[in-house]
């Protein structure tokens, strides 16, 4: 999975937490459903932004969700999850933009890609994804031409751009692509007084998107020689970072100008989960609450820089005059090693246990969970919290802090 808002589950809360997996799931059935197992693969994060957005403006009916069966990534549990038209949108959206990144990196020749046979399955995978989601689109009255437009005019700009060459000339088809796609949620919806502003929000949003995949993807990219917007246009990183603070600033003030049902997700994910996005790719601070970053002062005061309870600087208790001699050791002096952690599993053990983690879900939903292979600990989806604050994060529920940024919402 693949998308630039990757929401904190502890700053979700339990009731949007539930909503977000809901259409998470319901991007991934709509795949299955239309277009069999395989397409699945093309779930990401941002592409359930269509089916949130279409939903929140929509009145409340009985068919937005309905109840899946047993699935190996939620462990073999039911679940409550979106479907309809949103969900459907979603799905094309992801088909034909799954198959631009395939050919794009197909024209690349980008690892395995570089190989004549693989790039010609490649090939032929990214033909069905484009048709399929053309067929999609059609179906919820959505002309996937314009995505493909925009894909195609975004070869020529790159094959044109170099130093001096505005960096928003390199986003424009990306921009054009989701503008047309966050807009046509509100024909689904019933709301046509949201479409404006919330084109306005897609092209934004197209514009940071393909703004923070560059800001990733430079050091990556200068290794392997692949093309990067910064690099070729020789945009700096603080220009970079300006553009993105000001997109991220017009997709709140867009925001303002939408009629919602019920926006809560929608506004935690598109106003606060996308700053943290920002912050999170130009390696600033991504969440206000620094009362528990390091060097915090506790309960009592700052930590002292001495003395036995400190583990920064830790002392003797008897003041230099271990009894026992030595460093503090009472067996000697001898210093202590941490037990050997586990080896590696061999390749047939670690397929097992990775069956094991997907069927336990402990890769979606564990804050934590032990590598299959390599048998270290490894983060969850959703349990990738880079707040520091994990305890103190109920406060950032939609829409009660919206004090922290200026969206008025």
């Amino acid at each position: 999975m693949f998308g630039i808002v990757r929401p904190c589950s502890h700053r979700l809360g339990e009731g949007l937490k539930t909503q977000w997996m809901a259409h998470l799931c319901g991007l991934c059935l709509a795949l299955r459903g239309d277009h069999g197992q395989f397409a699945r693969v093309v779930t990401n994060y941002d592409g359930l932004l269509i089916s949130v957005l279409t939903e929140a403006q929509a009145e409340r009916t009985t068919g937005w969700r309905r109840t899946a069966g047993p699935c190996p990534l939620r462990g073999m549990r039911t679940a409550s999850v979106a479907q309809g038209e949103g969900a459907r949108l979603a799905a094309a959206v992801s088909l034909v933009l799954a198959s631009a990144k395939v050919r794009d990196h197909v024209a690349d020749k980008d690892g395995l890609l570089a190989r004549r046979p693989v790039a010609l399955a490649a090939r032929r995978v990214a033909a069905s994804w484009g048709r399929a989601g053309a067929r999609t689109g059609s179906d919820v009255g959505f002309d996937t031409a314009v995505l493909v437009d925009a894909v195609d005019r975004q070869v020529g700009i790159e094959a044109l751009a170099g130093p001096g060459t505005p960096l928003l000339t390199v986003t424009e088809p990306t921009e054009t692509a989701t503008a047309a796609a966050f807009a046509h949620t509100a024909v689904l919806a019933g709301r046509p007084g949201n479409a404006e502003p919330l084109a306005e929000a897609g092209r934004l949003f197209g514009r940071l998107a393909h703004l923070l995949d560059a800001v990733e993807d430079r050091e990556t990219d200068a290794a392997s020689g692949a093309w990067n917007p910064l690099t070729a246009t020789g945009t700096p990183l603080v220009e970079a970072r300006r553009l993105a603070a000001d997109a991220l600033h017009g997709i709140r003030l867009a925001l303002r100008e939408v009629e919602f049902t019920d926006g809560k997700l929608a506004h935690l994910l598109l106003a606060h989960e996308l700053g943290r996005s920002v912050d999170r790719a130009f390696g600033t601070s991504g969440c206000g609450h620094q009362a528990h970053a390091d060097g915090a002062r506790g309960a009592f005061g700052p930590p002292q820089h001495g003395g036995p309870y400190n583990p920064q600087s830790p002392q003797s208790p008897y003041g230099g005059q271990n009894p026992y001699g030595g460093d503090g050791n009472p067996f000697g002096g001898a210093p202590s090693f941490p037990p050997p952690g586990p080896g590696r599993r061999g390749f047939w053990a670690g397929c097992a246990a990775a069956i094991g983690v997907c069927c336990t879900c402990k890769v979606c939903c564990a804050d934590e969970f032990e590598g299959p292979w390599s048998r270290k600990r490894r983060e969850g989806c959703l349990g990738n919290c880079d707040c520091n604050c994990c305890e103190a994060c109920e406060i950032c529920e939609c829409c009660e802090c919206c004090s922290c940024c200026d969206c008025g919402l």
